[in-house]
């Protein structure tokens, strides 16, 4: 029974595999047979009729038998063949012939590609031919004006041509030749010789053009522009080198040959050359000429650039040596009351060098100028260059001068400062003096002390000469932070006894009750006489934290409330 079941199943499955496999092969007959009656369908006959309307001679005669030919190749025989082995598709699959079907099938889809591109071949060349007609028909005309025009043009007007009217007598010749060639090929069906003989015209039309309108311009441009430039550059040129003007450096005469040589060539072969070669000739004979005049311009503004300035530079030289000199006395002074090290001596010897460096790069650049040997606008640079290092001179003197300024405003700062710190100690000395306080401790007595020498030491340093600024700032910086210590050290104090004091107000509430409070705070007092205010209130505090804790914040937090009442 078991083998029976496996072997409908396995029926099934095969009967199942062939149904899809015969239905995956009918598809694609199915598309093969659709791409060929889109084939058949094909508007190709409809195509080569408008080949008819044109001229039947020659190659349009030649190419549409060629294509009929392929046409009808295709449609009675290629499809036909097709068509039968469509057939065989068909039977094959239905005999589960699959390979066979296969191989048929791939047959069929490489005669249909080639059908394919022999068809979109076929179109082309049949929409080159009938394209080539409407747009030879649309162009003649407008270029058979355009000739028209340029000979009209060069008749009425051949003055202006000089040597390039007979060649251009000749390209239009060459060009009405070609409107005859075009005639006849269009009259013998040849429409796509036709069309290469209308761009050709084009092409050539356009040059023409382009050439008459430009020859009577470069002509004038050649003999009289040109020439008028380099004249009139020569002249300018020599009328300079008779002010005095060094313009070795600017090859005007070379320039001037040169561009004279290419110019005298290009007129002797003007007729033979390409209008578009002579424009670019002409374009940079021009920019050269223009780069010389901006050469000989350059010298003409230097020079008056420099009997602009140089008096102007001459007075800050001047003005700066003087200005060296009297830094030069400041030093010598401040030296006597202030102790400077070599460094500053040695800015004062390297303003004055390059001051003299300065000097004599001045004088140079006035005696070439004057004497005419050099050009204006090397000069110029050097001047400038002299300009540029002497201002540098005068903000590094002016930097100079800021420094010794400093060295007196650190003084009077000091001095200052000193006045302001004895002033602080003896305001709390005062303080101490006319409070209640019973005393001071030791250590407080130590740092009043040293507050008071290190400000001894500084006035000390303020009466050495010369004076030592640097040793000054340094002794006064420790000075003030010793007057720091102690102010704050005197506000600690009074702080410390103000709450001590009110711990044990606070406390004698519980003295007759509590004989442990009682002891503490008497021996609080006792250290509050002997000026222990920091160990009197600890042992205040421990007293009576024993019966009430947390007392010192409490009483702090009513000090505070009665210093914001106040």
């Amino acid at each position: 029974m078991e083998y029976v079941i496996g072997g409908i199943a396995v029926l099934i499955c095969i009967f199942l595999a062939g149904f899809f496999m015969k239905k995956k092969y009918y598809k694609e007959t199915d598309r093969l047979e659709a791409w060929k009656m889109d084939i058949t369908n094909r508007p190709v006959l409809n195509e080569m009729q408008k080949v008819k309307r044109l001229n039947m001679n020659g190659e349009t005669e030649e190419r549409f038998e060629r294509w009929r030919g392929t046409w009808d190749e295709i449609v009675t025989t290629e499809l036909p063949r097709i068509e039968e082995l469509l057939f065989d598709i068909e039977e094959s699959i239905d005999k589960y012939r699959f390979k066979q079907v296969k191989q048929i099938q791939a047959e069929v889809n490489t005669k249909l590609s080639t059908i394919e591109d022999t068809i979109k071949t076929l179109l082309n060349e049949l929409g080159e031919l009938v394209g080539s007609e409407e747009k030879n028909r649309a162009e003649i005309d407008g270029l058979k004006e355009t000739y028209r025009e340029c000979k009209k043009r060069l008749l009425a007007h051949r003055y202006l041509y000089g040597k390039m009217e007979k060649p251009l007598e000749e390209k239009l010749e060459n060009i009405s030749k070609l409107f005859q060639g075009f005639d006849e090929n269009t009259n013998h069906g040849n429409y796509l010789a036709a069309r290469e003989i209308v761009i050709h015209i084009h092409e050539l039309l356009t040059k023409t053009k382009r050439e008459m309108d430009s020859i009577p311009n470069l002509l004038n441009e050649c003999q009289s522009i040109i020439p008028a430039m380099l004249v009139e550059l020569n002249e300018g040129y020599r009328e300079m080198l008779a002010q005095g003007y060094v313009l070795d450096h600017i090859l005007i005469e070379e320039e001037k040959d040169r561009i004279s040589q290419e110019l005298q060539l290009v007129m002797t072969q003007f007729e033979e050359m390409d209008m578009d070669e002579v424009q670019v000739s002409v374009e940079q004979w021009k920019q050269s000429i223009e780069q010389l005049y901006d050469l000989l311009e350059k010298e003409v503004l230097a020079k008056h650039e420099m009997k602009k300035h140089d008096r102007e530079i001459l007075e800050k030289l001047q003005m700066a040596k003087n200005v060296n000199r009297e830094l030069n006395d400041e030093f010598i002074q401040v030296q006597l009351s202030y102790h400077l090290n070599d460094s500053y001596m040695d800015i004062i010897e390297k303003l004055a060098k390059r001051l003299d460096q300065l000097f004599t790069r001045f004088d140079l650049i006035e005696n070439k100028m004057n004497d005419n040997v050099a050009a204006y606008s090397y000069l110029q640079l050097e001047l400038t260059s002299v300009r540029d290092s002497l201002d540098a001179i005068v903000a590094e003197q002016a930097e100079f001068a800021e420094k010794m300024q400093t060295l007196r405003k650190d003084e009077i700062e000091a001095r200052e400062k000193v006045a302001l710190l004895r002033k602080q100690i003896a305001e709390t000395i005062r303080l101490i003096s006319n409070s209640n306080i019973p005393g001071v401790p030791q250590d407080f007595q130590y740092m009043m002390e040293e507050a008071q020498d290190s400000i001894k030491q500084v006035i000390g340093k303020l009466n050495e000469t010369p004076l030592n600024i640097p040793d000054v700032k340094e002794f006064l910086e420790v000075a003030i932070l010793t007057v720091e210590n102690l102010t704050n050290k005197t506000n600690n104090l009074f702080e410390t006894v103000a709450i001590t004091e009110k711990v044990i107000q606070y406390g004698n509430r519980y003295r007759s009750r509590h004989t442990s409070v009682n002891q503490g705070l008497k021996e609080a007092e006792k250290s509050f006489r002997s000026f222990q205010y920091q160990e009197a209130l600890e042992q205040a505090v421990a007293a009576i934290e024993q019966i009430e804790p947390d007392v010192l914040k409490k009483i702090e937090n009513q000090l505070d409330e009665e210093l914001v009442e106040v």
